[in-house]
């Protein structure tokens, strides 16, 4: 029998969400292993342009026809929406130029020190109490990096700042998203980033375009589409699983940028990574934990 509990959260179907979270951050990266492949070839600006671009248009297919233009994009906050599409191109931009020259896996780690982040800025942001074990966890995922880029290793160069810009970046956004969450829908939020940031790389574009052959057009395609199919299912799996129960199994994004990376692009961790990753989940896993208790 379905719990009080669960009909009244909705959360009554735990292997559907973590099958829809698993779905969703496979996509999510095929997206990145697509823009490490594209931005290799072509100008960082057109890749996160058709990413965005194509998010938008195919949103305005599936939700447009249901709720009507008008009231997607009608928000309370208009100036918070426009700050947090800037941290989200932010994110997008830092993190596609990061792959450029660090291996996917790595930046992909790097870039999980969002929740981290989300947990520290909350205190100055939010005015949220943090534990102390929450603080550990923080330190933890920071000596994670570190282990991650030890001094004398190969990622220790200055575009190791690309992929902890992008992670400041989208903790940001989270904290912003967090905010927006009780005055717009989900669905508004995510397309009025996609309008935002579509207007703002297409001011761009001129500058930097590049004309893409058949197959690279189609992987510019595929990579927007990825991105908001990734998007729509991570908003299915919450409808059907506690975010704390989730929490775990997005961390599988990282482990399918490392066979992405193996495959694609002929790249495996060495060991001193692969501790460093391995602390960098095991810190977001307690800061998750430290939240389900609360």
């Amino acid at each position: 029998m379905t719990s009080q509990n669960s009909l009244l959260t909705g959360n009554d179907q735990p292997l559907k969400g973590i099958g829809l979270i698993c779905l969703a951050v496979l996509l999510f990266a095929s997206h990145d292993a697509l823009s490490k492949f594209l931005s290799g070839i072509y100008p960082i600006v057109l890749v996160v342009w058709a990413r965005y671009v194509v998010h938008t248009l195919l949103m305005l297919v599936v939700f447009v026809p249901r709720s009507g233009f008008s009231s997607i994009v009608r928000t309370k906050r208009p100036g918070l929406q426009l700050l947090r599409a800037i941290c989200l191109i932010g994110t997008s931009l830092l993190f596609t130029t990061g792959l450029r020259y660090i291996p996917l896996a790595e930046a992909t780690s790097v870039n999980f020190l969002a929740p981290l982040l989300v947990t520290a800025l909350s205190v100055l942001v939010l005015g949220e109490q943090v534990t102390r074990s929450q603080w550990l966890a923080v330190l933890g995922g920071f000596v994670g990096v570190l282990i991650v880029v030890r001094p004398g290793g190969d990622l220790f160069t200055p575009a190791i700042l690309f992929p902890l810009g992008s992670a400041l970046c989208f903790g940001i956004y989270q904290l912003i998203t967090r905010k927006l969450s009780d005055i717009d829908s989900p669905t508004t939020s995510n397309f009025l980033a996609g309008i935002f940031n579509s207007l703002i790389m297409t001011a761009l574009l001129p500058f930097f375009w590049v004309t893409p052959d058949g197959l690279h057009a189609v992987f510019m395609i595929g990579l927007g589409t990825c991105g908001m199919l990734g998007h729509l299912l991570l908003t299915k799996a919450f409808l059907h699983a506690a975010p704390a129960m989730l929490a775990p199994f997005s961390y599988g994004q990282i482990l399918f940028a490392g066979m992405y990376g193996y495959l694609i692009f002929d790249h495996t961790p060495d060991a001193w990574a692969l501790t460093g990753i391995g602390v960098i989940c095991l810190s977001g896993l307690a800061v998750a934990w430290g939240q389900r208790r609360r």
